[in-house]
């Protein structure tokens, strides 16, 4: 069997059917940008991935498409990006600030007349503002000082939040991996040893096993950093009866789906089960709710009821699922506030979440929507292991 990844066709069709949506909006052109972290909505239309520099794909109502790259990124991108027309420009160069006195650079009104962009006084969409540097907001105000700039937020999020099969099968085999990973780590856990060693035996496994990258800075957490709902690994030395907290996963072509499940060393106190339990409980009844047709605000507004109802008001930090797919963190989250109805094809990781006074807890998969519930991509979790008890 060939390596799971998305085929070449898949890529222009997405590119296809972005152009069809800027045209029907209005639009003179649509911009997305990425960085090295969030590096989702350049790679999503030409599998390059920046390194050190940003990047940036420009799409016309005509289909015609460039990346936008900074300049040690020109003969990468080259190799690597399914658009093979590219533009080296200062905006995306790296942080340390380079002025590249040698280097022929362009504008992006020479990039955009390129595509076949006219005037002056155009209407341009950019895809999310929160990639987007006022750097290179700047340059685009430079060259186009009477165009009309605006944020388009939902074009990357409804294309991107329902996978095709190709997409689904890279999801499925990052879980695949994850999962002989975690078995690993949970293999080798001892007091004694460090979380930051756990972390390398996961890394270990992830590569050997086909991996690309890690899906997410992949965390091994015990005692009183599991409270954290986003944090990173240490030094500290794992004793008898502490509480660890697992959340690793392994990037395939791109997607990046991850798994989370609490493991003691040793055997669980009455306070840290009865935390284990309800968190377990509240995973797996928001796992019940999902399904296509069902408001993403009801679930959210009875995940909290759940907490509330039991005692857990004050150990609640965020709604019981967000989107996952390149990003291992995407949109939609699922809130009280959100105004999105589920469908086929979305892609959730069931993510339950507790902070508790001195420890929290975490039990996370991943899903995908269905007609009539949900599908899980991964296998099930929900095994709660007192390791050497």
């Amino acid at each position: 069997m060939g390596r799971i990844c998305i085929p070449d066709y898949e890529y222009q069709e997405r590119l296809a059917k972005c152009a069809r949506i800027v045209a029907e909006k209005g639009y003179d052109i649509f911009l997305v940008n990425s960085n090295e972290a969030d590096y989702a909505n350049v790679r999503y239309f030409t599998n390059f991935w920046p390194l050190f520099e940003r990047a940036g794909v420009a799409i016309t109502p005509a289909g015609k498409a460039a990346l936008l790259v900074g300049p040690e990124s020109t003969v990468f991108a080259g190799d690597r990006s399914h658009i093979q027309t590219i533009f080296t420009m200062l905006e995306y160069r790296e942080s340390a600030n380079p002025s590249y006195p040698e280097t022929p650079v362009s504008t992006y009104d020479q990039a955009f007349r390129a595509l076949g962009v006219t005037g002056k006084r155009i209407k341009i969409a950019i895809g999310s503002m929160l990639d987007t540097s006022v750097v290179m907001m700047e340059g685009l105000r430079a060259a186009y000082p009477e165009a009309e700039i605006v944020e388009d937020f939902s074009i990357m999020t409804g294309m991107r939040q329902i996978k095709s099969a190709n997409e689904l099968a890279c999801i499925r085999e990052g879980f695949r991996i994850t999962e002989l990973a975690t078995q690993e780590v949970i293999r080798n856990l001892r007091p004694g040893v460090t979380e930051l060693a756990m972390v390398g035996i996961a890394e270990r496994v992830i590569y050997e096993n086909g991996a690309e990258y890690e899906g997410l800075p992949m965390y091994v957490f015990s005692e009183a950093s599991t409270r954290h709902a986003i944090s990173r690994p240490g030094y500290r030395v794992i004793g008898e009866g502490d509480l660890v907290q697992l959340n690793l996963s392994a990037k395939v072509d791109g997607y990046s789906p991850s798994s989370g499940m609490p493991v003691c060393v040793g055997k669980l106190t009455p306070e840290k089960r009865r935390y284990v339990e309800f968190c377990l409980q509240a995973h797996n009844w928001t796992e019940q709710q999902l399904k296509a047709g069902v408001r993403a605000s009801d679930i959210a507004k009875g995940f909290y009821k759940l907490y509330c109802d039991n005692g857990y008001k004050d150990a609640f930090v965020y709604g019981p699922c967000h989107g996952t797919g390149m990003i291992e963190v995407e949109a939609p989250w699922m809130e009280t506030s959100s105004t999105y109805t589920l469908e086929p094809n979305m892609t959730f990781q069931v993510d339950t979440f507790i902070s508790g006074p001195t420890f929290g807890i975490r039990w996370e998969k991943g899903v995908v929507i269905t007609e009539d519930g949900c599908q899980a991509n991964c296998s099930p979790i929900g095994k709660i292991y007192e390791i050497g008890v």
